[in-house]
C-alpha cells in the first residue's frame, strides 16, 4: 500500500506541475496578446509573437485543449499570418464538437481568406458559418463586405476587358491607319519614281537632241570645208593655167623675133 501511495503522490506531483507551466504560459501569452491590442494605431507584432509562443508552449503540455489552439490561432492572425491563422481554424472547426465553437471557428476561417482577398472562399466560409448561427451580426456583416468587394473585383475586370477592347480597337485603327499612309507613301513613292523617269527621259531626248544637232553641225561644217578646199583648189588650178598661159605667150613672142 505504501508503495502504491508513494506512486499516486509522485503522479500528482508531476501533473500538478505540468499544470502550473500550463497556467503560466496561458498567463503569459494572454498577457502578450492584450499588450499587443493596447495600441490600435499600430500593429504589435513583437507581442503578439511573444504570444504565439507562449500558447505553443502550453499546448505541449495539453494539445488537445480548444481555446488554447483557439488563442493561438488569433495570434497568428493578428501577426497577418493569414494563411497559417486559416488552416488552424479550419481545424478547429472540423474538431468543435459545441455549434457556437465551429461557428466562431468558421468566422475567423472566413476573415483569415478575406486578409488575402480570396473573396470565394471567404464568402463561402460565413455562408457555412450563418448556416449554424443564422444571426450572427458580425458574420453577416462580413458576409456583405466580402460580397461588395467580390462585386467591385468583377466590375473592375469588365472596365479593364473594356479597356483592353479599346486598345484592340485603337491598334486596329492605328493599323488601318499606317496601311493607308504605307499607300500613300506608296503612291508618292511611284508618283516620283514616275516623275524621276520622265525626267530622264526628258533629259536623254534632249542630250540625244544636242548630240544629233552637234553631229549635223560637224557636218556641215565638214562639207563647208571640202567645199572651201575644192574652190580653193579650183582658184588654185585656175591661176596655174593662167601661168602657164602667160609663160606660153612669151617664148612665142620671143620666137617671133
Amino acid at each position: 500500500m505504501k508503495k502504491y501511495l508513494l506512486f499516486i503522490i509522485v503522479l500528482s506531483t508531476t501533473f500538478l506541475a505540468q499544470a502550473q507551466k500550463e497556467r503560466k504560459f496561458i498567463r503569459e501569452g494572454n498577457d502578450y496578446y492584450a499588450t499587443g491590442l493596447k495600441d490600435t494605431t499600430k500593429l504589435d507584432s513583437i507581442s503578439f509573437g511573444k504570444a504565439e509562443v507562449a500558447y505553443r508552449r502550453a499546448l505541449e503540455l495539453k494539445p488537445e485543449d480548444h481555446q488554447w489552439q483557439f488563442n493561438l490561432a488569433n495570434s497568428l492572425y493578428k501577426q497577418k499570418k493569414a494563411e497559417e491563422s486559416a488552416k488552424e481554424f479550419e481545424n478547429l472547426a472540423e474538431k468543435a464538437t459545441m455549434p457556437a465553437d465551429k461557428s466562431k471557428a468558421l468566422h475567423n476561417m472566413g476573415n483569415s481568406f478575406l486578409v488575402q482577398k480570396k473573396l470565394d472562399e471567404s464568402i463561402a466560409t460565413y455562408k457555412k458559418a450563418l448556416r449554424i448561427t443564422p444571426n450572427d451580426p458580425e458574420t453577416k456583416y462580413n458576409l456583405a463586405y466580402a460580397m461588395k468587394m467580390k462585386k467591385e473585383e468583377e466590375k473592375k475586370k469588365d472596365k479593364d476587358k473594356d479597356k483592353d477592347k479599346d486598345k484592340d480597337k485603337d491598334k486596329d485603327k492605328d493599323k488601318d491607319k499606317n496601311k493607308d499612309k504605307n499607300k500613300d507613301q506608296n503612291k508618292d513613292q511611284n508618283k516620283d519614281q514616275q516623275k524621276q523617269n520622265q525626267d530622264q527621259n526628258k533629259d536623254q531626248q534632249k542630250d540625244q537632241q544636242q548630240q544629233q544637232q552637234q553631229n549635223k553641225i560637224s557636218k556641215q561644217n565638214a562639207e563647208q570645208m571640202l567645199q572651201a578646199l575644192e574652190n580653193d583648189e579650183k582658184q588654185t588650178q585656175e591661176k596655174v593655167k593662167k601661168m602657164q598661159a602667160l609663160k606660153a605667150q612669151k617664148r612665142n613672142v620671143e620666137k617671133n623675133w
